[in-house]
């Protein structure tokens, strides 16, 4: 199975490619965006290739022949304005499901972000002017043109993001009924779940909210409807 990773240098994309290098039965491309990054996953035997998502569609459909599963985990990065988040977190994302369908990927799955799918949480509750409205805005609607392609997905919108050590259970709902602000979840149990799921023949054409929580992963997936 062929996995392209796009955002392969980024905090959850880096663990994910280190965790699928490790399957025999999958073979990673590192999504990266500089000759410095592709150079470091080279030299980790790691295959790589270079995609920008400001440049044009083409790139990625060229990246993309022959790739069974597309992981969209790129971001702008939580310091930089809303015309880097538009452009890499809805049309880069835009861009890279256009060019999924076009090259005929079996599955894409996305990392959103806990409540983007819910217009009225960010539109009636975050300030218009605050970097939150128009990440949330950014996500919302990437995962609606995701939801409404031809793609077969998976839409992980992940809690407060955390960066300790995997903990290796978690909790998996539609909506999750819990304050945003009591849960979180590690990056490295995200990248976990992802590579479940990629391995699974679950959660297709699924969304769902996920936080760490007291289910093992595997079982988390396993028993998802």
């Amino acid at each position: 199975m062929k996995i392209l990773v796009i955002g392969a240098h980024g905090q959850i994309g880096r663990q994910l490619v280190q965790i699928l290098q490790a399957k025999e039965n999958c073979q990673v491309i590192a999504g990266l965006r500089s000759a410095s990054q592709q150079e470091e996953y080279q030299q980790q035997n790691i295959m790589t290739a270079y995609v920008d998502l400001t440049k044009a569609q083409a790139q990625l459909e060229q990246v993309m022949q022959g790739v069974d599963v597309v992981v969209f985990a790129a971001g702008s990065g939580g310091k930089t304005g809303a015309d880097a988040t538009m452009m890499i977190d809805l049309d880069g994302a835009v861009k890279a499901i256009n060019a999924a369908e076009k090259t005929n990927v079996s599955r894409f799955i996305m990392i959103s972000s806990i409540k983007a799918n819910d217009r009225g949480f960010w539109s009636d509750n975050v300030p218009p002017r605050a970097p939150e409205s128009y990440y949330y805005a950014a996500k919302y609607y990437a995962d609606e043109w995701l939801l409404h392609s031809s793609l077969d997905y998976t839409i992980l919108r992940p809690a407060r993001l955390i960066n300790q050590p995997a903990i290796g259970k978690i909790q998996i709902a539609s909506q999750l009924t819990q304050s945003i602000d009591d849960i979180s979840i590690t990056r490295a149990d995200v990248a976990e779940t992802v590579a479940t799921i990629i391995e699974s023949s679950r959660l297709h054409k699924q969304q769902f909210d996920l936080a760490n929580g007291d289910t093992p992963i595997a079982q988390a997936v396993e028993q998802f409807n």
